[in-house]
């Protein structure tokens, strides 16, 4: 059961894929919707420039019904008197014409946005194959498809018919008036009854656009182990993140190793902390940090520095408070510099011991470490 569930289509499309189905072209769209605002501009077009285009109508016809001597006789002028009455009606039509292409243009936009897709621009062999078409024309989205053409058809005819019957009266009345008169008139009546069919049509996007949203959405919808495969695309592999972090740690501990023989001295807690200290004077204003460890670590770097002759002194206070308050490659803070001063200045009497012999020196006792900078102190 869990594995069906896991298969099952039930989140909602996340970011990513809602950005992926536009760059393939796929966004929400509404046929009615696009009809809607065609219509609208159309009418709209026509209420504002119908005058206009009637009055030229009107000298246009007047043209065609003058009828001169000469056209029966020369074809030529007989095409000429027709390509001028042709040319004058289509630029008439022109503007209509621009504003229907703007609106058929921009009507998408609005609910889908503005998209450029490449990809859906390309050629899809799929589109060809008669078999998937057929089933698409037998499947439950194109039988809605028909199911709202046959209710669009039925709709706007109705209107349609119904506006023409209720004018029946006033069309007739038309046939007896003057063309001057008459061609305006006609012009309003084709006006209104697009408009109630653009009325009509909104009722239908009204309906169509919260139906296509809700498909859209459906369609893109994810499975539980879609989300968990995006979310580790996304986010990186928990699994992976973690070796590289792990790998990156190993390399940070190698690097702080390599630089344990270069050290002048390792300050120690016999059993926890370990922090390796160099100084020079020419380069340094102060000591430098340049390894510290706890637990197991703390115990190689110890090692290294045995392997390597390197100076090492027991003080916990001070190598507590140094592991809490030093970071790698860094000076040691100016609270710490009087006990460090008084390690550095062991470690040179160390040397020259070493090299020159005589009496040892003996190693600093009771180093100042301010209140509060070691953590293992004791409470009061």
């Amino acid at each position: 059961m869990a594995e069906e569930s896991d298969l099952e289509k039930t989140e909602p499309a996340s970011p990513r894929r809602l950005e992926q189905a536009r760059e393939e072209g796929q966004v929400p769209q509404s046929r009615e919707l696009s009809t809607f605002f065609v219509t609208v501009t159309g009418v709209t077009a026509l209420w504002m420039l119908g005058g206009w285009m009637a009055e030229r109508m009107y000298g246009l016809i007047r043209q065609a019904f003058v009828f001169e001597r000469e056209m029966a006789f020369d074809v030529v002028l007989m095409l000429d008197g027709f390509h001028r009455l042709l040319s004058g009606a289509l630029l008439t039509l022109v503007p209509l014409f621009m504003v229907l292409l703007v609106a058929a243009v921009a009507s998408p936009i609005v609910l889908g946005g503005l998209v450029f897709s490449p990809k859906a621009l390309g050629f899809n062999f799929g589109r060809m194959n008669p078999i998937k078409g057929i089933a698409r024309m037998f499947s439950v989205h194109g039988l809605a498809e028909m199911v709202k053409a046959i209710l669009k058809s039925l709709l706007i005819g109705g209107i349609g018919a119904m506006v023409l019957w209720l004018s029946k009266d006033h069309l007739f009345d038309l046939m007896v008036e003057p063309l001057e008169v008459g061609m305006p008139d006609f012009a309003d009546t084709v006006a209104f009854t697009a408009l109630m069919i653009a009325l009509s049509l909104g009722l239908l996007a009204l309906m169509d656009v919260p139906f296509q949203l809700w498909q859209y959405h459906k369609k893109l919808r994810m499975t539980k182990e879609e989300v968990k495969r995006e979310g580790k695309e996304q986010e990186g592999d928990p699994q992976v993140k973690g070796r590289i972090r792990a790998m990156q740690r190993e390399m940070a501990r190698r690097r702080m190793m390599a630089e344990v023989p270069k050290a002048d001295v390792v300050v120690t807690n016999p059993t926890h902390f370990s922090v390796a200290l160099k100084y020079d004077a020419d380069k340094m204003a102060a000591p430098v940090v340049v390894a510290k460890g706890r637990g197991e670590l703390a115990l190689k770097i110890r090692e290294i520095a045995r392997e390597n002759k390197i100076a090492m002194l027991e003080a916990p206070p001070l190598a507590r408070a140094l592991y809490a308050h030093c970071e790698l490659e860094q000076a040691v803070p100016a609270t710490l510099f009087t006990a460090v001063a008084e390690v550095m200045a062991y470690v040179y009497q160390l040397n020259y011991w070493m090299a020159n012999g005589g009496l040892p020196p003996d190693p600093p006792d009771e180093l100042p470490v301010p209140e509060g900078l070691d953590p293992g102190a004791p409470e009061e």
